[in-house]
């Protein structure tokens, strides 16, 4: 994380977008603003009372896991964490800790040191892989678990380098999962891609925990710490931690790091929709929706692959500015039902690459209809 705090505003939108595009409307209402600040500064982690049982599985997976994990530090400023991904010398961290960096020096758990290459970059998912010639001594890579096998409520251990205080482990609970997050790269027109299966937490992370590993009971690399969200800042505009963590969720990791090892970069799956799915009741009354939940398309991106496969927008006025009746609800995707737009981008990311196809369950007019989609890359 970059020490002077750089803060990335975002907004929390009635309109989402799949594949994943944000449009704003000029004239909608003004949204709650919030900043997402990449590593994360929780306020008052959960109260944790661990049984002796717990504390020395704790101490084992620290004794474990630690000599995997790094830290990192730039010549643009920037300090913040990773992990040894193989044996071939590969660290994952995130994107923001070495953007705009000439230098990336890697420092080891066990004092070694050494300068590092950034060999692929991800904005969407704001992952970074950088590549050192050490030792085999030095590398440890860590086990990767399967985030699929998560549940709200697990415990969860962020170990990294916090104010510079290397090898610092912290723990807490998955909060919720599936979460989105905007993506730090924009479309050609301006509007916002969407990064999806994000892991929310209330584990302490703070600046400098960026990139680091977050990790089940096991002791296996279940996400990357990102960010944290916040609506409140000092006087002196330090944030007041929210206890809303974020971090990237290990299934990504796996489809988007090959790439960025083997190609520098990786291409995301594209629907080419706007939607929302932050129902209120006044909302599915005025659109005659028969059902509370799903992602209703508020447009499609011209020529993209929704408007190719006949996925209908909204185009009828109805009594709420700027909400267009008589567009399609998608309600599942491949068979698997979906409740929201997170649900469905979640599974896109983690499931399909550009060229595949999906199939849609969508309500049009209230009536279910299966409408087939070829996957584009995003623009």
């Amino acid at each position: 994380m970059k020490t002077n705090r750089i803060l990335y505003a975002f907004l929390i939108l009635v309109l989402a977008s799949l594949a994943c595009q944000t449009a704003i409307s000029p004239n909608s209402e003004s949204p709650v603003v919030t900043q997402v600040i990449p590593t994360i500064v929780p306020a008052n982690p959960a109260v944790v009372n661990p049984s002796s049982g717990q504390q020395e599985s704790l101490v084992s997976l620290y004794e474990n896991v630690s000599r995997g994990t790094v830290a990192i530090l730039t010549d643009a400023g920037s300090s913040g964490s990773g992990f040894v991904y193989d044996s071939e010398g590969h660290i994952i961290t995130n994107f923001h800790v070495v953007e705009g960096a000439n230098s990336v020096e890697v420092r080891f758990t066990s004092g070694f040191m050494t300068y590092g290459t950034v060999i692929g970059t991800d904005l969407d998912s704001d992952i970074a892989v950088v590549e050192v010639d050490v030792p085999a001594s030095e590398l440890f890579p860590l086990p990767l678990g399967d985030s699929n096998l998560l549940r709200v409520g697990q415990t969860v251990v962020a170990i990294g380098n916090p104010f510079g205080l290397e090898s610092t482990m912290t723990v807490g609970i998955i909060s919720a999962l599936g979460r989105t997050l905007d993506s730090m790269r924009v479309s050609p027109d301006g509007a916002s891609f969407s990064a999806g299966d994000i892991i929310q937490t209330d584990a302490a992370i703070n600046p400098g925990n960026s990139g680091g590993p977050l990790f089940n009971i096991n002791g296996e690399v279940i996400g990357i710490n990102r960010a944290i969200r916040t609506t409140n800042f000092t006087e002196e505009g330090e944030p007041i931690n929210s206890g809303i963590g974020f971090a990237i969720s290990i299934n990504i990791v796996k489809k988007v790091a090959p790439s960025l090892i083997s190609e520098g970069k990786y291409d995301y799956p594209f629907l080419g929709i706007s939607s929302t799915d932050l129902f209120s009741l006044e909302m599915v009354e005025a659109l005659g929706l028969s059902q509370y939940t799903g992602t209703y398309i508020t447009s499609v991106v011209p020529g993209g692959p929704a408007e190719q496969a006949g996925i209908i927008a909204g185009s009828r006025p109805t009594n709420i500015p700027n909400l267009l009746a008589g567009g399609d609800l998608i309600i599942a995707i491949d068979g698997n039902p979906t409740r929201t737009f997170d649900e469905m981008l979640a599974y896109l990311l983690t499931n399909k690459s550009p060229g595949d196809t999906v199939v849609l369950t969508v309500l049009r007019d209230n009536q279910p209809v299966d409408v087939t989609v070829t996957l584009d890359k995003r623009p």
